[in-house]
Order: C-alpha cells, then sequence, then structure tokens
C-alpha cells in the first residue's frame, strides 16, 4: 500500500514557499550561483590500535604523532582534507567524539551539523567509515578502514542535506577500491573524485532540468510511466544524470506486480517507437516521442523556479513532492477501484477523479501492473480505460 504525505496539490508544489526543513537564512543562501557555494571534504584513516602493525615506517609514526586524534583504542590520521587549518582539527575532534560512541557504523553514512570555523552557522557534515578489507596477508588491518567527511555550504544544514543520503553513500563507496593507508594515489586519483563531490552527488537534478527547461515534463512523464529513455549526442556524464533523475522521479518498486505483468510492461517498454529519444546535439535539445499529461506539466514551473534559484536541495525536495503527489493520486484510485467493485457511484466518481487528476493513463497502468490477479477490478480498469478514450476523442 502506498503512503503519502502531503494533504493537496497545492501544498505539495509550493514547497519553496512553505517547506520547513528550510529556515530564512538557507534560502537566502541559496540565492548565491553554483560558482559560489564552497564544499569540502576530508579523509582520515581509521586505526585501531589494539591491532596496531609493529613495522610501520619512521614516516608513518610521525605523520601519526603530528596528526592524530588518540583515543584509548583507536588512532585517527588526517590524511588529506581541504578544510581551513582552524576547522579541520574541530571537525577530526568531532569525528572521533562519534568514533568513541560507535555511532558511525561501517558502510552507512551518517549526517548530523557540526561546528565548525567555516562562518558563524553550523555546517551540515556527511560522515562514513570505510572498513579496510580483511585480508589473510594482512591480519593486523582487521578493524582498521577509513573515515570520509564531506561538508557543503555554510548555508546547508544537516536536514538539508539529508535529501542526498542516498547518492552520498553511494559515492563515498566509489571510493572502496582505491583506498590504501599509505595514500599513494592521493594527487592523481584520490583529491580529484573528493573535490568533485558536490557536483557529481548533488547537482545531477539541477543540471538535467537546466538542461531541459520547460522540456522536463515530458522526462516526468516518462519516469511515471515506465518508458525507457535513449540519450544521443551528449557525454557520458549527461546520459548517467538522466538516468538518475528517471530512478529518482520513478515510481518502480512501489508498486505491486505479478511476473507476468511485469514482463509484458517491460516488453511493450521496450518498443522502439515508443522510446522518449532526446538528442542533445541541438540547442535546445530535440525530443522525439515526447508525451507528457496536465499532472506532469503542472509541476514544470516549480523545478524551472528552483533551478532559476541555483537550488539543489529543493529541486530533490519537489521531485520528492512530485512523487508523493502521484502516490497519493494511486492512493485514491485504488480505493475507488475497490469500492466500484460494490457500487456504481464509486465508479462514477472513481471517473470523475481520473478525469480531473491529470494523470488518468498513467495512474490505470500502474493500477492494472498491480490488480492484474484480480478480475473484477481488471474488469473495472476496463472500463475507466474506455471512458478516459472517449474523453480524449471528445477533446480532440
Amino acid at each position: 500500500m502506498f503512503t503519502s504525505q502531503t494533504s493537496s496539490f497545492q501544498e505539495s508544489i509550493d514547497v519553496d514557499e512553505r517547506d520547513g526543513d528550510f529556515d530564512n537564512e538557507e534560502i537566502a543562501g541559496y540565492s548565491q550561483k553554483i560558482q559560489q557555494i564552497n564544499s569540502y571534504y576530508a579523509i582520515y584513516y581509521y586505526q585501531s590500535t589494539r591491532s596496531e602493525a609493529s613495522g610501520e615506517s619512521v614516516a608513518w609514526n610521525q605523520r601519526r604523532s603530528d596528526s592524530t586524534t588518540s583515543q584509548d583504542d583507536f588512532s585517527l590520521t588526517l590524511l588529506d582534507s581541504s578544510l581551513a587549518p582552524e576547522a579541520e582539527p574541530e571537525l577530526r575532534s568531532y569525528i572521533s567524539r562519534r568514533l568513541s560512541k560507535g555511532a558511525l557504523l561501517g558502510g552507512m553514512g551518517n549526517i548530523a551539523t557540526v561546528e565548525l570555523s567555516l562562518s558563524e552557522q553550523a555546517v551540515g557534515c556527511y560522515c562514513c567509515l570505510l572498513e579496510q578489507e580483511k585480508s589473510p596477508q594482512q591480519p593486523e588491518a582487521d578493524g582498521n578502514g577509513w573515515v570520509v567527511s564531506l561538508q557543503p555550504s555554510p548555508y546547508y544544514s544537516s536536514l538539508t542535506l539529508q535529501t542526498f543520503r542516498i547518492e552520498l553513500d553511494k559515492y563515498v563507496q566509489g571510493l572502496q577500491g582505491s583506498l590504501t593507508p599509505e595514500m599513494e594515489n592521493l594527487e592523481t586519483d584520490l583529491r580529484p573524485y573528493l573535490s568533485c563531490w558536490y557536483e557529481e552527488a548533488v547537482m545531477h537534478i539541477h543540471r538535467v532540468v537546466q538542461l531541459l527547461q520547460p522540456n522536463i515534463g515530458y522526462l516526468l512523464h516518462a519516469a511515471l510511466s515506465h518508458k525507457l529513455v535513449e540519450v544521443t549526442g551528449a557525454d557520458e556524464r549527461t546520459k548517467a544524470d538522466v538516468a538518475r533523475f528517471i530512478k529518482a522521479a520513478s515510481l518502480q518498486g512501489l508498486v505491486q506486480e505479478d511476473t507476468t505483468t511485469a514482463s509484458l510492461c517491460k516488453a511493450m517498454s521496450e518498443e522502439s517507437h515508443t522510446n522518449l529519444i532526446i538528442d542533445f546535439s541541438t540547442t535546445p535539445p530535440a525530443l522525439t516521442n515526447a508525451v507528457s499529461n496536465r499532472f506532469c506539466d503542472d509541476w514544470i514551473q516549480a523545478f524551472l523556479n528552483a533551478a532559476e534559484r541555483f537550488n539543489p536541495f529543493l529541486l530533490r525536495q519537489i521531485l520528492e513532492n512530485f512523487k508523493l503527489k502521484a502516490i497519493q493520486d494511486m492512493n485514491n484510485l485504488k480505493r475507488f477501484i475497490r469500492q466500484a467493485e460494490m457500487s456504481h457511484y464509486a465508479l462514477f466518481r472513481c471517473c470523475l477523479f481520473l478525469q480531473n487528476c491529470g494523470n488518468g493513463n498513467v495512474l490505470l497502468q500502474n493500477a492494472r501492473a498491480e490488480h492484474s490477479s484480480l478480475p473484477e477490478a481488471c474488469g473495472i480498469i476496463n472500463v475507466l480505460e474506455e471512458f478516459l478514450g472517449e474523453q480524449a476523442q471528445g477533446t480532440l
């Protein structure tokens, strides 16, 4: 069963005016251009002193003595950081306290608000512990690892940063195979990778909206209707951005489908003549097989306004509210379908709802996938599809 956290369409779409997670100071900060937004990182080597290797070099010992916060059973050694010199020890002290309390679990990011000497405001801070892989050749490495910390502009609180929690986890985990205690590839690989975390893990939704502008409604419709999207004339980064946008906007995984129906829907969506094709070799991008509806079109301006304010966090919140509103409408349709099996009046209400919501065809497509094993519900859906078809012909 779907759940919803929005009470009305207008409240959902007006998130930029009402969302309590964004205070006035944050909103003021969002008006800055992207080039003015600072982002920081720090990476530390976490070592259990109970299993410390005996053959450490003199240089490594000296480095630890210079930059390690020590506790009873672990040490935390700075490997690299883009933070100001006065802020880094404050961050290291905070991470050390979190580690001593067992608040950082391997592979799971933790987001909190931290007081750092970056500004007068507290900073939203993401921290993740990446554990060193266990090896029979290096038993002394058991329990060791790296702590990666990411801090966006001081205007971003922990609540705001939380909206990109999944992306940040995935981005940091991309370091796993490249990390060594000595960080031999720091200059060539790790530092460039960490320096780009904000652009790569946070800004992808903003880039897609900026590229497509009013055509973003077609991409929203493709995401809701499980339509495949082909990207041509673009670099790999843009292709990845579009794929991530589609995944973030899709309801896939929220609709219960049986195997037969899911396979049929997949086969239908893979027909080349129904794919949405976006050609980025032209300006503006050219779209083929572009389909939208009133529901998706109503959200376009909210996305454009947030993109104009260079506000990736608000964009993400609007995208989540877009999905929540679609889920709310799906809940209503499912309830009407159950009632329509016993009441002609409920069937009439269901027809009116589909006519007014602006997203009827997409909702019925998802409803059919979820009710494919229920003959009575499928009969109701057939009637509703005929009704929408007649309404569409009547408006031509």
